[in-house]
């Protein structure tokens, strides 16, 4: 059962104080074991969401929320795991792909608002 039942404020105290921190980490490769640090916690916490946005499912086209919700977490997973290798090149990679899919899932639960730049 979800503690927060309203998307936007889930999304607003969840996703984006942790979205904008890695935006910022990720944006240039990281010079040290600090920098990877902040890549890592933030990844995590965002693949785990996606097992958080599960329980949120909307009353109209839950299986293509659960699927956004699937690949959210798959893609920060990935992004985490390429960030313990400490392999820029593959963790952006992730991080975009991850992206794509909440802008994705954005356009068809948030008639396209709140459009994530990578």
């Amino acid at each position: 059962m979800p503690v927060e039942p309203d998307m936007h404020e889930f999304m607003e105290y969840v996703f984006q104080p942790t979205y904008k921190r890695l935006k910022q980490s990720i944006a240039t490769e990281p010079e040290n074991r600090k920098a990877w640090k902040s890549i890592k916690s933030d990844a995590l916490i965002l693949a785990e969401g996606g097992n958080l946005l599960l329980l949120h499912e909307p009353k109209d086209n839950g299986t293509s929320w659960n699927t956004h919700s699937v690949n959210v977490r798959k893609e920060g997973g990935l992004l985490y795991k390429a960030a313990k290798a400490r392999d820029f090149k593959v963790a952006r990679k992730h991080y975009e792909a991850m992206l794509k899919n909440c802008n994705a899932c954005h356009q068809d639960f948030a008639d396209g608002e709140h459009q994530l730049a990578p």
